[in-house]
């Protein structure tokens, strides 16, 4: 986990201890966040490790949180193709740049707010200490894959926070090998499915759960989740 520092460059390491389970991605978020208020930041940015940032990302993110209520942002997000070295000046991104489609794209500098709490991507998003604070953080009862950022943008939703994309703020994934549906996240997904639906009697990732039924990994009736053993 790292936190930069506001006012200069430099980049603070935080080591986050591992969990039995797996990786324990709310609980690291949430020690991240803690250290860079602690040291003074005034705009949370988050950022995965494997996606890299545009030539304006930050500053986009920046300007739309200059003077703004509480609200969650989010940038355009594209997939890096598999055999693209990465540019080694980030301007060199934006030839590459095709935002997925499931997300809406405003134009730079433009603003659209209304948007879907489902859609919320914790690997490239930006907020205020303020609505950090309405928000409570990322919730820890999640470890491993999948489910800690919807939780925390139905927590947003139910608190009267917007969703806003922002134009221009993009980010960048960088390929690695991925399976559709995540079989290697099997357990995780299942697990956290049901921290999810405990909080907010709903369950979430249903597109992964339903495909996981279908190959027998999981009996899910839509009411019921069980792990199967294959």
């Amino acid at each position: 986990m790292v936190a930069a520092h506001r006012g200069d460059r430099e980049v603070d390491v935080l080591a986050v201890n591992g969990h039995e389970l797996g990786l324990p991605l709310a609980y690291a978020r949430n020690e991240g966040v803690q250290r860079a208020l602690d040291r003074g930041a005034d705009l949370i940015v988050l950022l995965d490790v494997d996606c890299l940032v545009g030539s304006h990302t930050l500053s986009r993110y920046a300007d739309a949180a200059l003077g703004a209520g509480p609200a969650l942002w989010c940038g355009p997000v594209t997939y890096l193709p598999e055999a693209m070295v990465p540019p080694a000046h980030s301007d060199g991104l934006e030839a590459v740049r095709d935002p997925h489609p499931a997300r809406p794209a405003p134009d730079p500098g433009q603003l659209q707010a209304g948007g879907n709490h489902d859609l919320f991507w914790s690997l490239s998003a930006a907020l205020t200490p303020q609505t950090w604070s309405i928000l409570g953080g990322f919730c820890p009862d999640y470890v491993g894959y999948g489910g800690e950022d919807t939780d925390l943008a139905w927590t947003a939703r139910s608190r009267g926070i917007d969703l806003v994309w922002v134009g221009g703020a993009d980010a960048y994934h960088q390929h690695h090998p991925i399976s559709s549906p995540p079989i290697e996240h099997l357990d995780a997904i299942v697990r956290n499915a049901h921290v999810f639906h405990e909080r907010w009697d709903q369950w979430p990732m249903l597109g992964w759960l339903n495909a996981f039924a279908e190959r027998g990994l999981v009996h899910f009736n839509g009411r019921e989740l069980r792990r199967l053993s294959v």
